[in-house]
């Protein structure tokens, strides 16, 4: 196994370096079979030459310079993350959440959804300190206008006071605000209160997203990093991922719609963007974005919807896991051939052509999995819930340290939606594991269904480990009870 080891990683040294390799070694060639010239004859020779052809091709060699430099994509940087990190006051431990659900009349009067919720969150890999809105605390759940505007407004300003507080960029150099919330969109839309709320220049362009579900974080700094390639220098984008609890707890009996209140948790993240490298963090790599819509059965995979008594709720298909393994399979596509090294993209090559081949005397070849550890150090995949890591996991062939950001986030936050990568970012870097030109991976699924993948290199490390860990890092990673299968 030692042996197979260092073969492979001398195989991955001289296939990533081959070009390398390969010019020095003509270069070397060359010298030698030339060796000696003459400087006294280059001079000559340029000496020779009509002015006129001189100038024109250093204006020509000057000129291609310039619009090979002009095409290239500038590139993006985030310049810091902040994450709202909800007080104890906030938490849900399984206690209170079984009590509750025991003294709901609707699940009450209808025992099989009843048990079904305690198996779920029985299963689910939350801990006991996951957090829910005010709202969920009382019997019944608060959903009025006003509980939401409250919620939203302490878990988005807490999210962008932390990430101010971590840089020197002012509100007023903020020259674009994206903010996506997915399924409560009040008026004055999210980008509006935070404008007031900042008192934002009056020049700022803001967009508000909604109803893309998990996924729009991600998507958010997708759109973030088009708008800053064609930008000025020093541009700023700040954007704001949130999901809204309070306006969306299901007071049904339906399975499939339970689900959201059982995973779901309060959180927030705010990011700042740049296209200026002038106190960045991470440095945006390959952005890739995968929609499966065109498919009925992954269109109709995370549905917003009225149950047969009329009670408004999200439903998530029981084939979700499958839809996102699907999802993300199309999405490598494309994104695996960005970001694999030469080396690994040979040994795919190879096996499709064994494949093809083999395939005409009847055999069965099984492709290839790419090892994606040769191009990633960390891995943030959206934690959904148990399941949804499982299949990644297994998908991608990651070991259990690789996918332990997923899990223990899981665990500490519960599903906050679109803001969940960045508390998976927050987990890396409080356990001191970032390290300077380390590469992360990060993968979200949304409604759509979609899947995006963004890549990012770290090009400054944290100066302290705060934010959402700041208070139980030292308690993780937890062992979590083992489940054979989740709900």
């Amino acid at each position: 196994n030692a042996m197979g080891k260092l073969l492979k990683a001398s195989y991955h040294l001289v296939v990533s370096n081959f070009l390398a390799i390969a010019t020095v070694a003509f270069a070397t060639a060359v010298v030698q079979r030339g060796w000696p010239f003459s400087i006294d004859g280059l001079a000559g020779w340029l000496h020779a030459q009509r002015p006129v052809h001189l100038i024109t091709a250093a204006i020509l060699m000057a000129a291609v310079a310039k619009l090979r430099r002009a095409r290239r994509q500038r590139d993006v940087y985030i310049v810091e993350y902040g994450c709202f990190r909800p007080r104890p006051c906030f938490r849900a431990p399984f206690a209170t959440c079984l009590e509750h659900a025991r003294l709901l009349p609707y699940l009450v009067a209808d025992k099989e959804s009843l048990n079904f919720a305690i198996r779920l969150l029985e299963r689910s890999g939350l801990g006991e300190e996951t957090c829910v809105p005010y709202s969920y605390h009382y019997m019944p759940p608060d959903r009025s206008l006003d509980a939401a505007r409250e919620e939203t407004e302490l878990v988005i300003f807490s999210a962008i006071d932390d990430v101010l507080a971590k840089t020197a960029v002012k509100p007023e150099e903020i020259d674009v605000l994206i903010v996506n919330c997915s399924i409560f969109t009040p008026t004055p839309v999210f980008a509006d209160m935070v404008v007031n709320r900042y008192k934002l220049r009056p020049g700022v362009q803001t967009l508000n997203l909604s109803g893309m579900g998990c996924g729009a974080g991600l998507i958010s700094v997708g759109l973030a990093k088009n708008l800053l390639q064609v930008a000025a220098p020093g541009t700023h984008v700040l954007t704001v991922s949130t999901e809204i609890l309070s306006s969306q707890y299901y007071v049904g009996s339906e399975r499939a719609m339970l689900l959201p209140n059982c995973l779901f948790r309060m959180g927030a993240a705010a990011t700042i963007l740049s296209n200026s490298p002038e106190r960045a963090r991470f440095k945006l790599g390959r952005i890739v974005r995968t929609m499966t819509a065109a498919r009925d059965a992954d269109y109709r995979c995370i549905f917003q919807e009225e149950d047969d008594k009329g009670m408004r709720g999200v439903r998530l298909s029981k084939d979700l896991t499958t839809t996102a393994g699907g999802a993300l399979k199309r999405n490598i596509v494309a994104f695996g051939p960005l970001v694999l090294p030469i080396s690994e993209q040979l040994l795919v090559a190879l096996s499709l052509l064994k494949r093809k081949l083999l395939s005409r005397l009847g055999s069965k070849v099984r492709l290839y999995r790419p090892d994606f550890r040769t191009a990633f150090e960390h891995f943030c995949i959206h934690a959904g819930g148990r399941a949804v890591i499982d299949e990644v996991q297994r998908g991608l062939g990651l070991s259990d340290e690789d996918v332990e950001a997923s899990r223990m986030t899981l665990h500490r936050f519960g599903n906050t939606s679109s803001s969940l990568v960045m508390y998976e970012l927050a987990y890396t870097e409080a356990k001191g594991r970032m390290r300077k030109g380390d590469r992360v991976w990060m993968i979200s699924f949304g409604a759509g269904f979609e899947c995006s993948c963004v890549a990012l290199e770290c090009v400054r490390t944290a100066a302290a480990a705060d934010g959402p860990w700041v208070d139980c890092i030292h308690r993780y990673p937890v062992q979590l009870p083992d489940v054979a299968k989740d709900i």
